[in-house]
C-alpha cells in the first residue's frame, strides 16, 4: 500500500515530460509528509474538450465517488488493489473514464523488523519524477450552493499491485508505477480497451520497481504534523539491516 508519500517539487518541475496544457492556479505547496485527506496535485486529460486538454490539479487524496452522502468515505479509499477495480462499483466506473497520474519524488513504507515498523523512503536513483496510476472522482457537496467554488470536491487513489523484488522485503503491496511513455496510454480517456491498459499498466510496473532505491528514515514521518526536507534524510538502520 501507500499511505504516505513526498512531493518535493511543485507545478511543471514535477511533470514536464508528461506535457501539461493547464495549471492550475490553486496548486498545493511542496511537501514531504503527504497524507490521506491531504492535497495533492495530479494530472489528468480533460474530457469536455476535443483534443483533451491535459490539466495539472489540485485533487484531495481519497476517492469519493459522485453517489457518496459526504466526504468520510474518501478516507477509507486512498488506495485501490489494480486487480479488483474493474469488479468493484467503488472505482468501476472512475476506471472507464477517469483515470489519472499522481506525480511524486518518492514515497514512505513501513517494513517489520524483529517486532519493529522501520519507514523507509522509497524513491528513483536518480531523483528523477515518480508517477503513479490514479483514478479521480468528481464529488458535488449538497450543502452548498451552486456558486460556491468549493461545492465541487475533486478527488483521487492511488492503484497499487503486488510488490516485487527488494520491495516486497519491505511491503507486500506497492504503488502501481508508470513509466512516462505509459502514462499517455493510461490517461487516454476515450480509450475502450481499458482492462488491456490496466493489465499492461500491472504487468510494466515491476519494470520501474527494479529501478528504485530505498533507506531506513527518521519515526518522525509517522507524525503527519511532521514536514520538512529533514524526513526524506537517511538514518541509522536496525542491526538485522546492517
Amino acid at each position: 500500500m501507500c499511505g504516505r508519500f513526498v512531493v518535493a517539487d511543485a507545478g511543471s518541475e514535477l511533470v514536464g515530460v508528461l506535457r501539461v496544457d493547464v495549471e492550475g492556479d490553486d496548486l498545493p505547496a511542496p511537501s514531504y509528509n503527504v497524507a490521506p485527506t491531504d492535497q495533492a496535485a495530479i494530472v489528468l486529460d480533460s474530457i469536455k474538450t476535443e483534443p483533451p486538454t491535459r490539466r495539472l490539479a489540485s485533487a484531495r487524496w481519497g476517492l469519493v465517488p459522485s453517489w457518496a452522502k459526504d466526504l468520510s468515505i474518501g478516507s477509507r479509499a486512498f488506495n485501490a488493489r489494480a486487480e479488483e477495480v474493474e469488479d468493484k462499483p467503488m472505482f468501476r466506473n472512475a476506471l472507464i473514464k477517469r483515470r489519472a497520474v499522481v506525480p511524486a519524488s518518492g514515497y514512505y513504507e513501513w517494513k517489520t523488523v524483529e517486532g519493529l515498523k522501520i519507514p523507509h523512503y522509497i524513491h528513483p536513483g536518480d531523483d528523477s519524477p515518480m508517477f503513479f496510476a490514479g483514478l479521480y472522482e468528481w464529488w458535488k457537496n449538497p450543502e452548498l450552493k451552486d456558486d460556491d467554488p468549493a461545492r465541487w470536491v475533486l478527488s483521487f487513489t492511488i492503484l497499487t499491485r503486488d510488490s516485487i523484488g527488494h520491495l516486497g522485503s519491505i511491503h507486500d503491496r506497492m504503488p502501481l508505477f508508470l513509466d512516462p511513455d505509459f502514462a499517455d496510454a493510461w490517461l487516454d480517456p476515450t480509450t475502450e480497451n481499458v482492462g488491456d491498459i490496466l493489465d499492461a499498466a500491472i504487468d510494466a510496473a515491476p519494470d520501474v520497481a527494479e529501478t528504485l532505491t530505498d533507506f531506513p528514515v527518521s519515526k518522525a514521518v509517522g507524525n503527519v504534523r511532521n514536514n520538512g526536507p529533514e524526513l526524506i534524510e537517511p538514518a541509522e538502520a536496525p542491526p538485522s539491516e546492517r
